[in-house]
């Protein structure tokens, strides 16, 4: 009997400066654990809580914790789980599979002929977003993994027209466009992180999947899994989406991040997990 646990991160379980509150009192604020820390600066966080829940859940036999994230191979390995290390990682929105830290090039190869036959090539997409972003709001563009890419904005000054129009070309070449934060993700529609959690839970034989995350490009892995839960902050939640099998929190902030840690350990309990000694 296994339990496959695949959560997003960024705005899910660990939280930048910057998104850690989300509306939380300062009287409330939690004591917090550096989960990353980039260019010698501290960059994500989980409550003390949650970090002591999520390395339990590492260690209970039969739980498999699968970290599920856009970020890149090399983003992701930046940071630093408490608990046992993850025997599956999904990066770059289902992109790379890593076994045990390495990337499993055969899932890589069939990624990339399922793209190659069903949209738009990256070159296409890329040449459109420089040609139309204005420089007075652009502050970085990127490609992750030769796979997709974003924008880095200042988000105050984006306007909201462009990412409409952004969205209805992409849409017709087969791309779907994301705002999270200051990101502007381009993604081709084949690529989710959906997937790769089913190939992860084919390999482990898993009986119950759960799964959390807070945006657009989630949307797909919340609803391919058979248990799952969105926080109440969010592009998700912005957008009230809702689905059957989807739980939609209250919680926003670091806050969420440890109500989900303790969805996915009493879940785990009540499929027949016992907890770790």
């Amino acid at each position: 009997m296994t339990v496959l646990i695949a959560s997003d991160l960024d705005r899910t379980l660990i939280y930048s400066p910057a998104a850690l509150a989300l509306d939380v009192p300062d009287a409330r604020a939690p004591r917090l654990l550096c989960v990353e820390v980039h260019e010698g600066k501290p960059l994500s966080f989980m409550t003390e809580t949650a970090a002591a829940g999520f390395a339990e859940l590492t260690v209970t036999p039969g739980t498999v914790f699968v970290p599920t994230t856009t970020r890149t191979r090399k983003q992701y390995q930046r940071i630093r789980f408490p608990g046992r290390p993850a025997p599956y990682a999904i990066c770059a929105n289902g992109g790379q599979l890593l076994v045990d830290g390495e990337p499993d090039r055969d899932w890589r190869r069939r990624v990339a002929a399922r793209l190659a036959a069903e949209c738009a090539p990256l070159e296409e997409v890329r040449a459109r977003l420089t040609a139309t972003a204005d420089p007075t709001w652009l502050r970085k563009e990127r490609v992750a993994e030769d796979l997709f890419a974003y924008l880095v904005v200042e988000r105050h000054l984006l306007p909201e027209e462009w990412v409409k129009e952004l969205t209805e070309w992409a849409d017709g070449r087969g791309w779907t466009v994301s705002l999270q934060g200051r990101k502007i993700y381009a993604v081709p529609r084949p690529l989710t992180k959906s997937a790769a959690m089913r190939e992860v839970a084919e390999r482990t034989g898993a009986s119950l999947t759960l799964a959390a995350g807070d945006s657009l490009l989630d949307a797909d892995l919340l609803l391919a899994a058979d248990v799952a839960w969105r926080p109440g902050h969010g592009e998700l939640a912005d957008s009230g989406w809702h689905a059957p099998g989807v739980t939609a929190l209250a919680e926003r902030g670091v806050a969420a991040g440890e109500e989900i840690v303790r969805r996915f350990a009493r879940a785990a309990r009540e499929h027949g997990v016992p907890a770790a000694d």
